[in-house]
C-alpha cells in the first residue's frame, strides 16, 4: 500500500494562535503544510499572505505544499519557491502556457502540480500529466474552507487514480475531507489528503491524524 500523506490546510487553522497551530500539526505527524494562495480574481477570496507563509517556515520543519489559486501563476513561481514551497500547484486554465510553467517549477527544484476544479475535465489537462509530480483534485469549488464534498468528483478521482499509476504523480484531494470519507478515496488511488475544517475542529490533532491514517 502506498504511504498516505496528510496535508493540514493552514487556511482553516486558528490564526489568532498560528505559531501554536503550526507546531501542533507537525507534532501530530502531518506530512506537509498546505497553503492556499488566493488573489481575489481567479477565486472570490484572498489568502494566505507572505507573513503567514514566513511564520509557517519559521516554526515548522514540514515541507510546504502551495496551491496557487491566482491568475497568471507563472509570475509568482520564483517568489513562492524562494519562500520555501516544495510543491507548487497551478490551475491550468489560469495560465496561458501551463506546460512552460510546470517545467519552470521543476527547474527551480520544486514538485510541479496541477489543480483540477470540479468542473474541469480530465481530457482538457491530460497532456500536462507527464509534466506533473502532483495532481490536486478539488472536491469543492476552490476559494473557501468548510464546504461539503461534491460526490460528482468521484468518477474523476477514480480515473485519475489509474492515471497516477501510469504517469507516476501523487494524487491528492482537497475539500470536505474527513475520517468518514478517507477510506473510500484511498481505495480509488488517492495517496495525499488536504484536511482543513475537520482536522482543526478536533481537540487532539495527534489522535485525529492517527484516525485518518488508520481509516486510509
Amino acid at each position: 500500500m502506498s504511504k498516505i500523506n496528510i496535508h493540514p490546510s493552514i487556511l482553516c487553522a486558528n490564526h489568532s494562535n498560528l505559531e501554536d497551530e503550526i507546531k501542533r500539526v507537525e507534532l501530530a505527524g502531518a506530512d506537509y503544510n498546505h497553503v492556499d494562495v488566493m488573489d481575489g480574481g481567479f477565486v472570490p477570496n484572498f489568502g494566505l499572505g507572505t507573513e503567514v507563509i514566513k511564520c509557517i517556515k519559521k516554526h515548522s520543519n514540514l515541507p510546504m505544499d502551495v496551491h496557487l489559486m491566482v491568475n497568471d501563476p507563472a509570475r509568482h513561481i520564483k517568489f513562492f519557491r524562494e519562500l520555501g514551497a516544495d510543491i507548487i500547484s497551478i490551475h491550468p486554465e489560469a495560465d496561458k502556457h501551463p506546460a512552460r510553467t510546470l517545467s519552470k517549477i521543476r527547474e527551480m527544484g520544486a514538485t510541479p502540480g496541477i489543480a483540477i476544479n470540479p468542473g474541469t475535465s480530465i481530457e482538457t489537462i491530460k497532456e500536462l500529466l507527464p509534466l506533473c509530480g502532483h495532481v490536486l483534485t478539488m472536491t469543492v469549488n476552490p476559494g473557501f474552507g468548510g464546504q461539503k464534498f461534491m460526490d460528482l468528483t468521484l468518477s474523476k478521482i477514480e480515473h485519475l487514480g489509474a492515471l497516477a499509476k501510469e504517469y507516476g504523480f501523487s494524487l491528492c484531494v482537497d475539500g470536505g475531507i474527513s475520517v468518514k470519507r478517507i477510506k473510500k478515496l484511498a481505495l480509488l488511488g488517492v495517496t495525499s489528503f488536504v484536511v482543513g475544517s475537520w482536522l482543526f475542529r478536533q481537540e487532539d490533532y495527534t489522535e485525529a491524524v492517527g484516525q485518518l491514517r488508520n481509516e486510509a
